[in-house]
C-alpha cells in the first residue's frame, strides 16, 4: 500500500473517510468500529519525522533502560543496594540490552559502577554516588509535590466516563505521573476523602474511583493557552475562531499544502465536548458527529499528556485508558492524524508520543522539580564514557568536574 501523504492526515483522515462511507451506505455494524484497515507498520512508516525529538529519543530511549536497571537495584534491600551482573545479563533481552548488560554498564560509568563481591565470588552493580544522589532528590522532589500529584490523579478519574480507572493502568503510568511508587498507601490511602479502593469482577483486579460527587471546575491545558493567546497584544486571531483550536507547530521538513492547511483551520473552528465535561457516549451517525467524537478523543490524550511530568508517554500505557473516557479510536491513530499536536517516535522497540507544543530544542519549555532532577539523569546519560580513557571504567575527580562544560559542548553539536 502507497504511503500516506500529509495532506490527507487531518480532517478527514483515510480512517475517518472509511467511516464516513460506511455512514453513507447505511452498514448497520458500529460506526467507530470500522476504520481503515490500513497496515499500522505502514502508516506509522508514512509519518514525516522531526530530527530534533528523534535525536532526543537516540538519548532517551537508553535513559528508560538505564531506569529499567536502576530500578532493580533500588529494590533490592542491601546497603549500599546492588545487583548481580550475571542476573542482568539473564535479562538484557527483556531489558533489549542488545550486546548484554556488562557492556551496555560500562557504557555509563558516571552511572553505575561494576565491583568484585569477594564473598560471593561474582561481579556485582551498584549506583555511583552520583546516581544515587539524584535518586535522592528525586524522591525528595516527588514527596514535596504531593498536592500537585493528588490534582493530577483526581483530574485523570475526572475524565473517565464512571469517575473510576483500574489500579493496574495508573501503575503502568506512575512514574509519568509524578507519583511515588508507594502511592497507593502515600496518596489513595491517606486521602480517603478523594478516592476510594474497590473490588473488580476480576481476581486480584482493584479500581480507584473519586469520591467527590461536587462538580469539577477544571480547566483543560489547551483552554489557558487559548486565554494566554486572547491576551496578548499582537494577538490577530478572532477570538471566536479560538473558542475550540488547540496550538499546532510543525518540523521545517514537513511542507503543508494548501488544502492542508484549510482542513486544519476548519478543523479548528469545530466544536467539541471538553475532556472535563459530561459526556453520555451516545454516537453520532453523521459526518460532523464522527469529527467532534474525534476532536473529544484528541482533547482527551492532549490533556492527558499535559498531566504527565514529562509531556511524553508510551502508546501502549494511554491506550489502558482508552474504554475508561469513552475513546473508542485508536489512540495511536489520533497521533499520526494530527502531527501538528503530537509527536509519534518509534525508537527503543516502543511508540513514545510527545506533546509537541510542551517542547523546544528536546526540552520541556515550562519546568517543574521532578523534571529537572530526572534531566540530570538523562545528561549522565548523554555524557557516556565521554572523556574516559579506553579501558577506564572509573571517574577521577578531574572529570567530573569537566562533565558540565563537555555536556554543553554536546548540546552544542
Amino acid at each position: 500500500m502507497a504511503s500516506i501523504p500529509p495532506s490527507h492526515w487531518l480532517f478527514v483522515s483515510p480512517m475517518a473517510t472509511q467511516i464516513i462511507k460506511r455512514i453513507i451506505s447505511n452498514s448497520p455494524r458500529s460506526v467507530l468500529s470500522l476504520r481503515l484497515k490500513t497496515t499500522s507498520s505502514q502508516y506509522v512508516a508514512s509519518r514525516v519525522r522531526d530530527a530534533t525529538f528523534e535525536k532526543f529519543m537516540d538519548n532517551y530511549k537508553n535513559l528508560l533502560k538505564v531506569i529499567s536497571i536502576q530500578d532493580l537495584i533500588l529494590a533490592n534491600p542491601k546497603n549500599p543496594p546492588s545487583i548481580s551482573v550475571d542476573f542482568l545479563n539473564r535479562l538484557s533481552q527483556k531489558l533489549h540490552l542488545n550486546r548484554g548488560a556488562t557492556a551496555f554498564l560500562r557504557k555509563y560509568p558516571r552511572i553505575f559502577e561494576i565491583f568484585y563481591d569477594s564473598s560471593l565470588s561474582q561481579p556485582y552493580c551498584k549506583l555511583t554516588p552520583t546516581a544515587m544522589q539524584i535518586s535522592r532528590e528525586e524522591s525528595a522532589a516527588i514527596n514535596n509535590t504531593h498536592p500537585l500529584v493528588i490534582d493530577r490523579l483526581t483530574r485523570l478519574l475526572s475524565m473517565s466516563l464512571s469517575k473510576t480507572l483500574p489500579l493496574r493502568a495508573i501503575f503502568k503510568v506512575w512514574r509519568e505521573l509524578g507519583l511515588a511508587d508507594d502511592f497507593e498507601e502515600s496518596i489513595i490511602s491517606q486521602n480517603p476523602h478523594l478516592f476510594q479502593l474497590l473490588d473488580a469482577h476480576e481476581p486480584s483486579t482493584h479500581l480507584i474511583k473519586l469520591v467527590s460527587t461536587t462538580p469539577n471546575n477544571f480547566t483543560a491545558a489547551v483552554e489557558n493557552w487559548r486565554v494566554m493567546e486572547c491576551c496578548k497584544d499582537d494577538c490577530s486571531v478572532d477570538r471566536m475562531e479560538m473558542r475550540f483550536s488547540f496550538k499546532h507547530g510543525y518540523p521545517p521538513c514537513m511542507k503543508l499544502k494548501k488544502n492542508f492547511r484549510a482542513k486544519v483551520k476548519e478543523w479548528q473552528k469545530l466544536p467539541y465536548i471538553g475532556p472535563y465535561e459530561e459526556f453520555t457516549g451516545v454516537k453520532k451517525r453523521s459526518k460532523k458527529g464522527v469529527m467532534e467524537l474525534e476532536k473529544r478523543a484528541v482533547a482527551i490524550v492532549h490533556e492527558f499528556l499535559s498531566l504527565t511530568v514529562e509531556k511524553t508517554v508510551e502508546v501502549e500505557k494511554i491506550s489502558q485508558f482508552r474504554k475508561w473516557f469513552g475513546i473508542e479510536l485508536n489512540v495511536r491513530d489520533l497521533f499520526l492524524d494530527h502531527p501538528g499536536m503530537f509527536y509519534l517516535s518509534t525508537k527503543g522497540k516502543r511508540h513514545t508520543v510527545f506533546l509537541r507544543e510542551a517542547y523546544e530544542r528536546g526540552c520541556l519549555i515550562d519546568s517543574n522539580p521532578v523534571y529537572e532532577v530526572r534531566r540530570k539523569l538523562l545528561n549522565l546519560v548523554i555524557l557516556g564514557r565521554r572523556g574516559l580513557r579506553s579501558g577506564d571504567y572509573k571517574l577521577s575527580s578531574s572529570e567530573s568536574d569537566d562533565d558540565e562544560d563537555d555536556l554543553q559542548e554536546l548540546h552544542n553539536e
